[in-house]
């Protein structure tokens, strides 16, 4: 065995620890304290009422691909792009990878970056559509959580009835539309963001942070122009956007629903629309908190939701519910990154163009 196996070994190992780390970090902060829980063989569980809530699960899931899958195919010319299976396969996985990397780091700032680091290596397509497609699928997908959000602030008496939710949630929406905004006049004023870029550049060389002013000023340059037309591409594409709209929308919509389907399974006795607006405000109000999948402000905040059960039977709804929201994409990337490891390990990778 090479030395070089031997760290590819080490890594694989030492990636599979930091995951165990991550997950034993979160449940343990989440549901260390289960003194009141009552035992799982006393817990009466509707488990048909379930169902909808994995259909739900599935359902969200499939338009959050979706939505990848429209921006790929739109990034490709006509002569060059490669068969469906490929396509959903990399839509597939810029999600999963995304949503696997936002649960297991700080603040989620992991998820774009590894979706753009992906995008480049096995997508095929330039810098700027690499880049901008996992931007875009952010943005619109903050753009549906604040549509629904709003409606339910607005049309429901959730922050009137639960006060001291109101500030959390009301902040939680700035950041959500703050990211949007940013994108929108990056891409939409490129002169003037590459030249504050220029700027910073400047300032970083005569910091001696960078050595090669003049190449770092052209590839920035060249890299805004790219990214921003890109994003306009996708933009200008008929009704491509209005559809990532609605796609996101449907995702954050299916996915405030899940916890209502999870307390009617334990015998919670709440309304639909109810339930359905005050996840969406916890949501919201826990969306800036700076630890992986928002651990320990979740459990926290989201008691509120799960409240109207029992204190012995919180504790497992909870658990189910945090199984789909968390726990779940944290297993579904593990598999992925091993399928990846395996692909490249087998020597299969192979083109599909």
């Amino acid at each position: 065995m090479t030395k070089k196996d031997k760290r590819k070994i080490f890594g694989v190992i030492a990636f599979v620890l930091l995951n165990a780390v991550v997950i034993t970090a979160t449940a343990m902060s989440e549901f260390g304290n289960s003194s009141e829980a009552s035992e799982l063989s006393e817990v009466r569980i509707i488990w048909w009422l379930l169902i909808p809530a994995v259909i739900c699960f599935l359902l969200a899931t499939l338009a959050n691909t979706y939505k990848y899958v429209l921006m790929i195919k739109a990034s490709y010319d006509k002569k060059e792009k490669p068969d469906n299976k490929f396509i959903w396969k990399t839509a597939w996985r810029v999600l999963m990878l995304g949503k696997y990397y936002d649960n297991v780091t700080p603040a989620a700032i992991g998820g774009q970056p590894f979706q753009i680091y992906y995008m480049h290596k096995n997508s095929k397509l330039s810098s700027g559509h690499a880049t901008s497609i996992p931007i875009v699928g952010m943005i619109v997908g903050q753009v549906g959580f604040l549509i629904l959000a709003i409606l339910c602030f607005v049309f429901s008496n959730v922050l009137i009835k639960n006060p001291v939710l109101g500030i959390p949630a009301w902040v939680g929406l700035l950041f959500y539309a703050f990211w949007p905004v940013l994108i929108a006049g990056i891409s939409f004023f490129p002169k003037a963001t590459t030249r504050f870029l220029q700027s910073c550049v400047k300032i970083l060389a005569k910091l001696k942070i960078i050595k090669n002013r003049k190449k770092t000023l052209d590839k920035v340059e060249n890299n805004v122009i790219e990214y921003a037309n890109s994003i306009k591409t996708i933009a200008k594409t008929k009704g491509l956007l209005a559809k990532l709209t609605v796609l996101a929308t449907i995702f954050s919509a299916l996915t405030a629903m899940i916890p209502f389907f999870v307390l009617t399974a334990f015998g919670g006795e709440v309304g639909f629309l109810e339930c359905f607006a005050m996840t969406m405000a916890v949501m919201s109000a826990v969306y800036f908190v700076p630890t992986p999948g928002n651990a320990g402000a979740a459990e926290g905040a989201f008691f509120l939701v799960f409240s109207a059960l029992s204190s012995g039977y919180v504790f497992w709804a909870m658990l189910i519910w945090r199984f789909f929201s968390y726990y779940i994409y944290i297993i579904i990337g593990l598999v992925i990154y091993f399928r990846m490891h395996l692909e490249k390990k087998g020597g299969i990778i192979k083109s599909h163009v």
